[in-house]
């Protein structure tokens, strides 16, 4: 029986086999992504330069939004307004559209900014050396046409500051965008709402933000008959203060006060004007303070720095009244003379209406009527006595006596010795009396002269008292005139 060889099988590589199945597959699946393969096809004769629009005689509508994130800087002295914000701008490019089944439902795509048409939007009023502070984000373009434009930025525009009710004032700052170079028939901007977005707003520490609100602008200028449009947005703010309260305001009420307390204060102390000196140059100190974080502006002045100006004016008038009450304090005879119309101003009727008692040796004017009646009668009385009789307060009846036994004991030769010490006796009381006439005198004298110096101090009480109510008076009437009439007093 003959055997029948069968061929041998040859074994196939797997790895071969694999390729077999694979290549069995549509050429379509070995293309790359179909987002770069979309890319490709929008970019192949896209221009950046051309506006995208499907009719070039309509202007392309774009939409205009604002988000304050934070409020990074109010420059009052530069008076510039800095914050961190995000701009929202939306428009529909026409050549940019596809449909999204052809390209595995891919509805959105980001594309650089600068490959891509993208209005030149800027803010007109910025004070910043780039013009354009904005970081160049991705555009995020929708199968329709669609396309987002979010550039966030930090801001630095102009603000006009009105200081009048500094620190209680309330600031409108205006930021102005608006295209560079296409007018409004070419680029129709639109307000997405006519309220900024806050709520991603970071609080400041100085201000309050009250709102953001957005208003359209169409401008004919002299120069082009064709309309300009803009997009202005108002930032409301309101300072807080709390700051300026305890650093300015309550530091400057109590140099008044202190101010005040000078009159209080005794002239024989010494430190009367040097206080009220002092006080000033304090003033002066906290009014520059306030100069150096305020615009160097003439439109108008401050409330506060209206405060600080009376409060200045008091206590430099104070300072000279202080001067005037000293120069009448260390007043005398040999120096100056009371003239009447002082006497009765400031010793009679100004002492009645302030109720001021004067202690001493004049304390009314009935006292001192009856005093002198009293003095003028003992004076008649005296004048019918002889002069030794005065001086030793003794009664003529006994001075006859004395002339009577003198004559007497003349008579008989065994009493002369007595004649001639009477005569003796009469010598030294005159010479007793010639001392005694000049100290009383020179006490009557004296008496008057500390009169008048008292009467020169009481009238410095009297203008130590008067500048005490008036100055009181003209410090709360101006604190309250200055600071109540503020829009708001805390905020």
């Amino acid at each position: 029986m003959n055997e029948v060889r069968l061929p041998s099988t040859r074994r196939i590589p797997c790895h071969w086999l694999l390729i077999f199945v694979f290549s069995l597959y549509p050429n379509d699946s070995l293309q790359g992504s179909y987002e770069r393969k979309l890319i490709n096809h929008l970019m192949r004769d896209y221009n950046v330069m051309e506006r995208p629009v499907a009719n070039e005689s309509e202007p392309l509508v774009l939409s205009f939004g604002l988000t304050l994130q934070q409020l990074i800087d109010m420059d009052e002295k530069n008076q510039l307004l800095i914050a961190n914000i995000w701009l929202t701008l939306e428009w529909t490019d026409s050549n940019l559209q596809w449909n999204p089944a052809d390209y595995n439902n891919i509805k959105d795509i980001r594309l650089s900014p600068n490959n891509v048409w993208r209005p030149d939007i800027l803010m007109y009023n910025s004070a910043d050396e780039q013009i354009d502070t904005t970081y160049k984000t991705n555009v995020v373009v929708r199968h329709d046409g669609s396309s987002t434009y979010i550039p966030p930025g930090i801001f630095k525009s102009t603000c006009k500051i009105d200081i009048t009710w500094f620190p209680f004032d309330d600031q409108k700052c205006e930021m102005k965008f608006g295209s560079w170079t296409y007018d409004g028939g070419a680029l129709d901007l639109r307000l997405s709402s006519n309220e900024g977005d806050l709520s991603n707003y970071i609080s400041n520490g100085e201000w309050d933000m009250i709102g953001v609100t957005g208003k359209r602008n169409v401008i004919y200028y002299a120069c082009c008959p064709e309309p300009y449009v803009d997009i202005t947005f108002f930032i409301h703010i309101r300072r807080r203060t709390l700051y300026y309260g305890f650093n300015l305001i309550i530091p400057c009420v109590l140099i008044s006060s202190m101010a005040l307390l000078g009159f209080t204060l005794p002239p024989d102390s010494g430190e009367k004007l040097t206080l009220g000196v002092t006080i000033l140059l304090s003033l002066m100190v906290f009014l520059l303070q306030l100069a150096e974080t305020m615009p160097p502006t003439s439109d108008a002045v401050s409330i506060v720095g209206t405060y600080f100006a009376c409060i200045m004016i008091m206590v430099a008038f104070s300072v000279v009244m202080t001067v005037v009450v000293l120069n009448y304090h260390h007043r005398s005879q040999d120096t100056h003379e009371m003239p009447n119309y002082i006497k009765a101003l400031f010793l009679v009727w100004l002492p009645k209406i302030l109720r001021m008692r004067r202690y001493g040796k004049y304390e009314g004017k009935k006292k001192t009527e009856k005093r002198n009646k009293t003095i003028e009668l003992e004076l008649n009385e005296r004048c019918s006595r002889s002069l030794l009789a005065n001086v030793l307060d003794i009664d003529d009846t006994l001075r006859l006596q004395n002339s009577t036994s003198g004559y007497l004991q003349v008579s008989s030769g065994e009493e002369t010795s007595t004649v001639h010490t009477c005569i003796s006796i009469q010598r030294e009381l005159n010479s007793i009396l010639k001392e005694l006439r000049f100290i009383t005198n020179r006490m009557k004298q004296d008496d008057q002269a500390n009169d008048i110096i008292a009467e020169w101090k009481f009238a410095a009480m009297v203008i130590d008292r008067i500048c005490l109510i008036t100055f009181s008076l003209f410090a709360i009437i101006s604190s309250s005139v200055c600071l109540l009439q503020a829009p708001h007093l805390v905020a």
